[in-house]
């Protein structure tokens, strides 16, 4: 059966045209304007950060020309020695990049305990004390907000060249970043648990040890693995200022055109990474897949 079609008068259509035209004129109004915003911004970006596009433009092709001397020359008849030659500190870099691992490790498993300690005491759902609470907070802010890097110039100037430095700056970092993860975590948790626990007697300690932490341990897990991910290749940029590693060789290489050597570092770096992402992340979806299933 065929639907029939009303059809307005016209002096009821007029009026409800107009007002969609003039809807759809104040939409492209605040569209223009929103786009003239977002371009200004991009050109006083530019100003202010001396962003040149012509000298962009006359000197691109030197990326590609470093990118074309950086890559090896591999001849079939002589494969082997090539990639002998090509890789010849292998040993070296492989020391360098278990330090670079390690450092990586112990920042995170430094910086992941201080985060769980101070996470339970930064959440407004066990702390009702809004001094501890803030105060916790700010740390964490203060610890997350300065880079990587610069934590590892001062602790260079303080302790010396070598792991020390990077391993603080890691661990430091690291605390500020999973501090505020874990904090999130906890506030997002089932209360029932907690004023059950509450309800009985047990003390703080009691109630976060048997109420809480079963809630929030598989998450805590997963994110300290994808930090570590994340440590991994902070850890290699520590070398860049003396923070040990395999970056020290890497920006010794970079900066004494040793072209072979730079190509040679950064595909170590990137196996590993890759390598170590592919672990964690099946680690991450075990257990993302535990808590789940409860």
């Amino acid at each position: 059966m065929a639907h029939a079609v009303i059809q307005l008068p016209p002096d009821q259509i007029a009026p409800l045209a107009r007002h969609y035209d003039a809807a759809l004129a104040a939409r492209r109004r605040h569209s223009l304007i929103v786009a003239a915003v977002i371009l200004v911004c991009i050109a006083l970006s530019c100003w202010a950060g001396e962003v040149r596009p012509g000298v962009f433009a006359a000197n691109a092709h030197r990326l590609g020309q470093y990118f074309w001397n950086i890559t090896p020359t591999l001849r079939w008849d002589s494969l082997g020695a090539d990639l002998a030659e090509w890789y010849w500190n292998l040993d070296g870099w492989l020391k360098l990049l278990f330090d670079t691992i390690l450092i990586a490790y112990l920042g995170t498993l430094i910086g992941g305990i201080g985060a769980f300690c101070l996470c339970f005491l930064a959440s407004a759902n066990l702390v009702r004390s809004p001094w501890i609470r803030l105060s916790v907070r700010r740390l964490l802010e203060l610890f997350r907000t300065v880079p990587e890097i610069v934590f590892a110039l001062l602790f260079v100037v303080a302790f010396g060249l070598g792991a020390m430095p990077g391993v603080l700056a890691l661990a430091i970092h690291t605390m500020g970043a999973l501090g505020k993860l874990f904090a999130e975590v906890v506030e997002n948790i089932d209360m029932r648990p907690v004023e059950g626990a509450t309800a009985t007697g047990a003390s703080w300690t009691q109630t976060v040890r048997l109420a809480v932490l079963p809630q929030v341990l598989s998450n805590f897990t997963s994110y300290g693995l994808l930090r570590f991910e994340i440590n991994v290749r902070e850890a290699a940029i520590m070398g860049f200022v003396g923070a040990g590693g395999i970056g020290q060789d890497l920006v010794e290489a970079i900066r004494k055109f040793y072209y072979s050597d730079v190509s040679a570092i950064l595909l170590l770096i990137i196996a590993t990474v890759v390598i170590i992402d592919l672990v964690t992340e099946r680690i991450r979806h075990g257990l993302i897949g535990m808590e789940q299933g409860r």
